[in-house]
């Protein structure tokens, strides 16, 4: 088992570009399973985790529905904003600056076997990290991602998650609010779920800014924790 990560900072990223290239080191390490199954062999497959801050986009998981998208196409161009459909699980979610984007692309044959773990274990690492900045975070039962005061009518979600696996390979990830524009939100149902608030860790901590490279390192730290990993 490899239980390192290559970790590759993108920095400022067209959405469609990064999915492009999540989608060529899935099919690296797909293919190389493939091969290894086929000629009886053992060589490691590799592990890849990414950071990214993407322009303002709107992205529709698989089981989607359309309709939590509350602009048209001249509105989104208004706001200088993209849309994608896309092959993770979950509904509606928004990516723009100031929010922290991971994309692990694990061979999960390297940790553990089971998605709904992997699930728990991002979800963790976001809880882990927010409890450095004095936040107490949890999960909501039924609903992906991290939130604030879960089952008080001031729930709010901070992280949002969708996934994609296949023979045990990972893509897509999570997106932390850091230092977001929460104004985008209201332009959709975030997640398909009615009722609930977004919110960002600078408005949390009532900041005009919070150090985004400080937080990056924190999230690798519980991430390697967690998964028992090394980042190279």
């Amino acid at each position: 088992m490899n239980k390192t990560i290559k970790l590759e900072d993108l920095g400022s990223k067209d959405y469609k570009d990064t999915w492009d290239y999540q989608e060529v080191l899935f099919k690296g390490i797909v293919d190389a399973k493939i091969k290894n199954r086929r000629e009886d062999t053992a060589k490691p497959t590799n592990n890849y985790f990414l950071f990214v801050e993407h322009p303002h986009v709107y992205t529709l998981g698989k089981s989607g529905d359309m309709s939590n998208l509350l602009v048209d196409e001249v509105q989104l161009k208004e706001k200088n904003a993209s849309f994608y459909k896309v092959n993770r699980g979950g509904d509606i979610t928004y990516h723009g600056p100031g929010q922290i984007v991971g994309y692990p692309i694990l061979d999960l044959d390297n940790f553990f076997t089971d998605i709904h773990k992997y699930l728990r274990f991002l979800e963790e690492m976001i809880i882990l990290t927010l409890a450095e900045y004095g936040l107490q975070a949890e999960r909501s039962p039924g609903e992906t991602g991290v939130w604030l005061d879960v089952g008080t009518p001031f729930a709010r979600k901070i992280c949002a998650m969708g996934v994609r696996a296949s023979r045990w390979v990972t893509m897509h990830g999570f997106a932390l609010n850091v230092n977001a524009d929460l104004g985008y939100f209201d332009l959709m149902i975030p997640c398909g779920i009615r009722g609930k608030a977004v919110t960002s860790l600078n408005v949390e901590l009532g900041k005009q800014t919070i150090d985004e490279a400080e937080v990056k390192t924190k999230l690798l730290k519980h991430f390697a924790n967690l998964f028992e990993a090394e980042f190279l």
